[in-house]
This record gives C-alpha cells, sequence and structure tokens, in this order.
C-alpha cells in the first residue's frame, strides 16, 4: 500500500438499494469475491446494514448491503428493515439501485421516490439479472423510460448471480469515487464480528428449508462463541420463534429438520472461520418478539445510522 501515492488512491462508501430480493447480497458477495451476505429466495433475507470492504493497490470500495425497501409498515420488523434501507442513502459517495431486467413493480417505483428525495450522491442504475433475457435490445425501451424518470449517472446491466458484466460496473463506481486514504485495515473484509456471521449462516439455512412465513416469524442468536481451543471454535445459537406451534416445525421429525441446518450451518463456518466447529442448536420461544421494539433491540435489532 505505501508505494501507492496518496493522490491516486480512492477511497468511499457506495450503497446497494433496491426492493426486496432483486439480488443485492449476491451482487456484493460477488465483488468481495467471497461470501459475506447471506442469500435465499425469500424476499427481506437481509435484515441488517453490512458493509462489504473490497481493498486493491488503488482503491478501497466500502460496500453498503441494505434490507429492501417495501412499503408495509405494520410491524416492528418491518419498520426497522425500512429504516436501515433508507438510512444508506446518506452519507455515502455512490448509490447503486438495482433493479430485475424488464420487471417494474411498486416497490421499484417507491425506491425510485425515495432516491429523488433523499440521494445526494451520484445514482448508477442497475439493471440485474440480465442473462434471463434472451434479447438484450429489450432493455432499451426501459432504460429510456427510466431515464425520463431520473437523472442517472450511469446505466450498467449485469448478471450478479454469473458475475456478468459486475468488472464493467465497478470501474463505473470508481469514476465518481473521491480521492482519499484507507478507511478499514486492507485484510478486514467487513464491520461485523464473528459472532453476527455465524448467526446469520444459520438463518440462511433456516430461510432455505423452511416454508414461506415461518423464516419471518424466527431469528438467530450466539449464546456461545468459544476461541479457547486453537483447534475446534465451540458455537452454541438459539433460534427464537414467536409460537410454541413452530417450534416442532424447525425442528422437524426426530430432529431431523434442525440436524441438517446444523450441520450445513456448521460446514460453511468452517470455512469461514477456516477452523474445525462444534455448533449446538436449541430452538426456543419469544413470544412476539417480531413485533415489539425492546425485544428487537435486545436481539441485536439496533438503528444504525
Amino acid at each position: 500500500m505505501s508505494e501507492v501515492p496518496i493522490e491516486s488512491f480512492k477511497s468511499g462508501y457506495v450503497a446497494i438499494i433496491g426492493r426486496p430480493n432483486v439480488g443485492k447480497s449476491t451482487l456484493i458477495n460477488n465483488v468481495l469475491g467471497q461470501k459475506l451476505c447471506i442469500t435465499s429466495r425469500r424476499p427481506q433475507t437481509t435484515r441488517h446494514r453490512i458493509l462489504g470492504i473490497k481493498t486493491t493497490k488503488t482503491s478501497q470500495l466500502i460496500y453498503v448491503d441494505t434490507p429492501g425497501l417495501h412499503p408495509d409498515n405494520k410491524r416492528a420488523m418491518n419498520r426497522y428493515l425500512n429504516r436501515a434501507a433508507a438510512g444508506s442513502i446518506g452519507g455515502v459517495d455512490v448509490i447503486l439501485f438495482l433493479i430485475e431486467g424488464l420487471v417494474w413493480t411498486d416497490d421499484d417505483a417507491l425506491v425510485l421516490d425515495r432516491l429523488r428525495s433523499h440521494a445526494q450522491a451520484p445514482v448508477i442504475l442497475v439493471i440485474n439479472k440480465v442473462d434471463k433475457l434472451e434479447d438484450k435490445g429489450e432493455l432499451l425501451p426501459q432504460i429510456e423510460k427510466l431515464s425520463v424518470e431520473f437523472e442517472f449517472a450511469g446505466i450498467v446491466p449485469i448478471s450478479a448471480r454469473r458475475g456478468q458484466n459486475v468488472d464493467t460496473l465497478e470501474k463505473t463506481v470508481l469514476k465518481f469515487m473521491p480521492e482519499g486514504e484507507l478507511i478499514y485495515p486492507e485484510e478486514q473484509f467487513t464491520d461485523r464480528s464473528s459472532r453476527f456471521l455465524a448467526s446469520e449462516l444459520v438463518r440462511e439455512k433456516l430461510f432455505r428449508h423452511l416454508g414461506q412465513e415461518l423464516p419471518y416469524s424466527l431469528t438467530v442468536e450466539i449464546e456461545e462463541f468459544d476461541e479457547q481451543d486453537p483447534k475446534m471454535l465451540r458455537i452454541g445459537a438459539v433460534i427464537y420463534v414467536e409460537r410454541a406451534g413452530q417450534k416442532g416445525i424447525v425442528i422437524g421429525k426426530g430432529g431431523e429438520l434442525l440436524k441438517s441446518i446444523g450441520k450445513e450451518a456448521r460446514i460453511e463456518m468452517q470455512s469461514l472461520f477456516d477452523t474445525k466447529v462444534f455448533l449446538r442448536l436449541w430452538v426456543k420461544v419469544r413470544d412476539g418478539w417480531s413485533d415489539n421494539e425492546r425485544m428487537l433491540q435486545n436481539l441485536g435489532y439496533k438503528d444504525e445510522l
């Protein structure tokens, strides 16, 4: 790093904004070249503002992954998710507005309205999942229409899942980045703790194994994270559900579902932490946690911006 003249080094923050399930977490994982953010086909998998830090010889870009903006503010959890997403629009150097191919929904319009009223940084329109389009020329009418509605600093079609054109997106982002110094140590890739990453891996497996509604009624808290043994990391995680009937669903017949979730999470933890992992899971009932502001804060859902 010391060999690079400071005037040629760029650093800053990039907010990734969009409706739920448009591919924000997949994009940040691809940019970083490693898994940081959990993904699933379920909307609103991301619940927290997470920083992904990419450092090269000439730049340090800090990508801000956020929950998807949506109009539902009835429950405390939904209000928290919207605050986390909307708060990330301010205080950044570049904003990436993700949409999906030819799809345009009311939730997309909600995000664009929020950008009109709150964005103070250049906004790049990122059209994701273009690998699903047989004719890329079909994008032109959509691009023309959106260009009239908002003055984008750039428009980049990509496939975050396949990595198509992601390098072009990174080069476009760099054009708008200010010169500066390292903000984080060059070896750091996120602002989140190992405990947090462990809890997210468990929650990802729950989202992927369970039905449509149940994942939104559960959360994961790490009660034990013991690193005393250099050859074995011991982790104890509690899965909280909202009703007694949900507990049996998560455990599964004979405990088989919980065993599968634990095995898959443990394997990924071993790769992430580069050590053997002993993982224990419990399921407990905490009635109405997702609609109780105090419970949310106690479980780590705190406004961060």
